[in-house]
């Protein structure tokens, strides 16, 4: 049986070194800010409230599951999260605006205004 060529074995060695680190800072979602829900836009608010209790929602996507595939919240089953629209005012659509909770009911509470990119965790 042919062995592999040593030059080969080395740069998978290396390649190995390097790449397994990263893939394991892939999984691991970042340092989370916080917010204030008395610093949230008005809009956020008003549905933080309608969350509260329980609805009823103005979009048809919210409280629909949140799947957090780009891993920016801590990894949980799925339908641990549930997502919510924040009227972005001027948006000809949904804009890009959510809160997303964790759990039933809803036990912890998410900021993004950036649709996903990053996110507050809000602290009431």
């Amino acid at each position: 049986m042919r062995r592999t060529p040593l030059p080969i074995r080395i740069f998978i060695a290396v390649l190995l070194f390097i790449c397994l680190p990263l893939a394991s800072l892939a999984r691991t979602p970042p340092s989370l800010g916080t917010i204030s829900a008395s610093e949230l836009p008005k809009e956020a608010r008003v549905t933080l409230r309608l969350i509260q209790k329980g609805g009823p929602y103005p979009h048809r996507q919210d409280d629909t599951i949140f799947g957090n595939r780009e891993r920016r919240l801590p990894m949980k089953p799925r339908g641990y999260y549930h997502e919510y629209t924040v009227e972005t005012p001027g948006a000809g659509n949904r804009g890009a605006r959510r809160i997303i909770t964790g759990d039933k009911p809803p036990r912890e509470f998410y900021y993004t205004d950036d649709h996903y990119r990053s996110f507050k965790k809000i602290q009431e």
